[in-house]
């Protein structure tokens, strides 16, 4: 498999991993175990505290650029150091063949931190927007590349509808243009080229200027240490989504208080 165009390949997965599971739960079935769920905990509010940048720390065991980054993958000690540490929010990776994730993780890990929960993975269908509410997601990951604007329109009403929050993710200007269009409140600057996997921290730097100030701004992608942090505070931003420098960290919780200066 080339390197070339990583997104193509995880879509390719996700579409047939979609239609089995939508065999299995159709979705006026899904919508029906919606009743009576608990209701998402508040993230936009979690994630844009004035004066201070707010942390949403991942929690994926792999990633198609590094392979598998932590071998002794522990979910349950990984959510209970992030809690003890105090981050706003945490991103729990679903996506099963190329980052080692599974829907389940979501409840496990509310089961033990307190704040709320963002899915990241590859949503393409209204479907998987109910399924991530189900799953008991308070947020998702919707990214801009895959997307068209009639799909935001119609994902982020459906969010609308279900009390979750939403970030939309971009990583570059017409990505950007496109969301800024639709008036979405939290936009995800990503370093990472989703395409050729590359990071280039300059993407935050050329995009940043051009989002208007009363979005909230979560840079992803690329932050290893607390300069970088110190730059983005700078900048303004209003949080960061910080996966594989936690993940490759023996002590989870020093590393993140040491990265976020806490």
């Amino acid at each position: 498999m080339g390197k070339a165009d990583v997104l193509k390949d995880i879509v390719a997965k996700k579409k047939e991993r979609l239609a089995l599971a939508m065999q299995q739960l159709g979705l006026d079935d899904l919508k029906a175990k919606l009743v009576g769920l608990p209701a998402p905990r508040p993230f936009k509010e979690a994630i844009s505290k004035p004066r201070q940048i707010s942390l949403i720390a991942e929690i994926k065991q792999a990633s198609p650029s590094k392979g598998v980054i932590r071998q002794n993958f522990n979910l349950q000690e990984i959510a209970q150091a992030y809690q003890d540490a105090g981050v706003q929010a945490i991103s729990v990776l679903t996506e099963e063949d190329f980052f080692g994730g599974n829907p389940a993780y979501i409840n496990e890990v509310k089961n033990i931190f307190t704040g709320p929960v963002l899915r990241k993975d590859f949503i393409l269908e209204s479907y998987q927007v109910y399924e991530s509410r189900y799953l008991g997601a308070d947020a998702i990951l919707l990214i801009a590349d895959l997307l068209t604007k009639e799909k935001f329109i119609e994902f982020m009403g459906i969010c609308d509808e279900l009390g979750m929050d939403y970030i939309v993710e971009v990583h570059d200007e017409k990505e950007l243009k496109k969301v800024l269009s639709l008036k979405v409140p939290i936009v995800g600057i990503n370093n990472r080229n989703l395409r050729t996997l590359e990071v280039d921290f300059k993407t935050t730097e050329k995009l940043f200027t051009l989002v208007p100030k009363d979005k909230i701004v979560v840079v992803e992608s690329g932050i290893k240490s607390s300069q970088d942090i110190l730059f983005l505070k700078i900048l303004g931003a209003s949080a960061v989504l910080i996966g594989t420098t936690f993940m490759e960290s023996v002590d989870i919780k020093a590393k993140v208080e040491g990265v976020m200066g806490w």
